[in-house]
């Protein structure tokens, strides 16, 4: 990311808003598409799929919940 000579840089914001929104939106999304690939993981006994899903569901919802209290 370049900055303005003379800019001062938001230590606690080292991305931009713009960046911020799709990181949220992707975790979104991420849960959707975890609950689904959950669904049919556990549909077609396919045990891989099925772990995967949980595990792409908690880290999604552990994004949103440290995001929302600034933790990252």
């Amino acid at each position: 990311m370049r900055y303005r000579v003379g800019q001062e840089v938001d230590p606690q914001q080292p991305y931009g808003e713009s960046i911020h929104n799709a990181l949220t939106i992707t975790m979104g999304l991420s849960i959707v598409i975890g609950i689904i690939l959950f669904y049919l993981g556990r549909r077609g006994k396919v045990m891989w799929l099925t772990v995967w899903s949980i595990g792409l569901i908690l880290i999604s919802i552990f994004y949103l919940i440290n995001d929302h209290y600034k933790f990252i």
